[in-house]
């Protein structure tokens, strides 16, 4: 039980970690394109978003070549799938 327990927090913070780098991104970018980006919007942000996280199914381990070492972020007009 105690290391499902451990095994669950490190995927908790491997999901905040990742989640928090690319909100981070999309922020920066965000900023740089000039959007108004307030304070008090970006407080309200949490890294605990999971719906993009696949718990099943067949991983791949192999780490693919990025560009800066993430994904790049979708355009403003992609329409979500």
């Amino acid at each position: 039980m105690e290391d499902q327990i451990g095994a669950l927090g490190l995927v908790l913070n491997a999901l905040v970690l990742f989640n928090t780098r690319y909100m981070d991104a999309a922020l920066t970018q965000l900023r740089a394109d000039g959007f108004d980006v307030r304070d008090e919007d970006v407080a309200r942000l949490s890294p605990f978003v999971r719906h993009h996280i696949n718990v099943l199914g067949r991983y791949s381990f192999q780490l693919p070549d990025l560009p800066g070492g993430m994904r790049p972020l979708r355009a403003l007009d992609a329409v979500d799938e």
